[in-house]
């Protein structure tokens, strides 16, 4: 039986800056990390110094308390996770609980000891224990090297509140703040490569993200729902979406390309589109809307097209990505774990009755007399009733009593 209890140290960045409000940021994490982290063998999680410190259960594997720490990095808010374990404030409970931490973080070549002492009742300082436990791990590891810059390696002892928590295995987080910490915003979400990078960087930021998804159905098949649906997942795994809503699109894309100059379409199918996203984010009690658009990758997405396109709603729109290009955008959505579901193939409304020659650089004038031949208003309250919700893991999201009209 393993002879010190394993646990989990969640380190933060940015939530230390907080000042007076930082406690309600470490409040939202832990109760992320306590709802998202059921599948795994925890006992508790505290709140201590500067840290979050997660209680693995008696027994659990290296193999298992590595997977749980790997499922915590990309939780918003984590800047750097450290498995380990928890001993007594005593020097020779350290030099054990280090060499088995140690132990674990093979292979390696080189290694250095970091301590850190939060309360100086523990009578020996910081430097005086990164040469007492570097010398114990020097013994147990002769054919090991210390190396204080760029070393494999770091021990980390930190003496915290009556217990010591010792470490090997630490690795970067995402950072961010949790999800929770920065109010609800409506993200426009197609099954491409673009939209679920925006929204994941929003959800980094600690906003309650809420997707709509606007379908070619009934004029195209539900595949990019399905695909939605698949991302939504690889998102609610790290508590990063609350609930996507699917709107019907088709009828309407067609109803406006049946009279619209064709150079126009876009341009009046993506504001009608922020207009029911408007809406819904309203029904949401949300702040802003998000989209995935980059300047100039696109027709849509010139500056005079973005500015015809804003003037439809009075919310602000953010845009994650709007200095991104294509590559940088792809290299964040594999990493997030959505690229290869974006790269299929599937008929939505962004290829439904789409003009050969869309206008660039549209004026706004032309748009609102173009627009003034549809009942916008109407169509606006039936999409937006006629959206349908499906929600998600996401433990900061309180939904809407009410889901439809006001």
């Amino acid at each position: 039986m393993m002879e010190f209890q394993r646990i989990i140290l969640v380190h933060y960045h940015e939530i230390g800056l907080k000042g007076r409000n930082r406690g309600v940021f470490e409040k939202r994490l832990q109760k992320n990390l306590e709802a998202l982290l059921g599948a795994y063998p925890i006992v508790t999680i505290h709140r201590i110094s500067g840290r979050l410190l997660v209680f693995l259960r008696e027994g659990t594997s290296l193999e298992v308390a590595n997977e749980c720490a790997d499922a915590i990095l990309g939780v918003p808010g984590v800047a750097r996770v450290s498995c380990g374990f928890k001993c007594e404030q005593e020097m020779e409970a350290m030099g054990r609980a280090a060499c088995i931490a140690l132990a674990e973080a093979e292979p390696f070549q080189t290694f250095k000891v970091s301590a850190r002492r939060n309360h100086t009742t523990f009578p020996i300082d910081s430097m005086q224990l990164n040469r007492d436990i570097g010398a114990v791990l020097c013994e147990e590891f002769p054919a090991k090297n210390v190396q204080m810059k760029d070393q494999d390696v770091t021990v980390g002892v930190e003496v915290v509140e009556g217990s010591t928590y010792v470490y090997a295995r630490s690795i970067r987080g995402i950072g961010g703040l949790p999800v929770g910490s920065s109010g609800t915003v409506v993200a426009l979400l197609s099954s491409g490569i673009d939209s679920p990078v925006a929204l994941w960087r929003m959800a980094r930021r600690g906003a309650v993200c809420v997707g709509v998804h606007f379908s070619g159905r009934p004029q195209t098949s539900d595949a990019s729902e399905f695909l939605v649906d698949d991302i939504a997942r690889v998102l609610e795994r790290t508590g990063c979406i609350a609930r996507v809503y699917v709107v019907p699109f088709g009828d309407y894309q067609r109803e406006i390309s049946l009279a619209c100059p064709p150079g126009l379409r876009v341009i009046l199918y993506r504001r009608l589109m922020f207009k029911v996203a408007e809406e819904i984010a309203r029904r949401e009690r949300a702040g802003a809307l998000v989209t995935g658009e980059s300047l100039g990758q696109v027709a849509s997405q010139t500056l005079d097209n973005i500015r015809a396109t804003d003037a439809a709603v009075a919310m602000p729109v953010l845009r994650p990505l709007i200095g991104s290009d294509k590559l940088e955008i792809i290299d964040a959505a594999q990493r997030l774990g959505t690229f290869e579901i974006s790269s299929m193939d599937a008929p939505d409304c962004c290829t439904l009755f789409m003009p050969r020659n869309p206008e660039t650089h549209a004026k706004l004038a032309d748009v609102e007399a173009a627009e003034a031949a549809y009942p916008m208003e109407e169509w606006v309250q039936a999409l937006a009733d006629a959206a349908e919700p499906r929600d998600y893991a996401c433990p900061a999201y309180r939904p809407p009593r009410k889901t439809g009209a006001r």
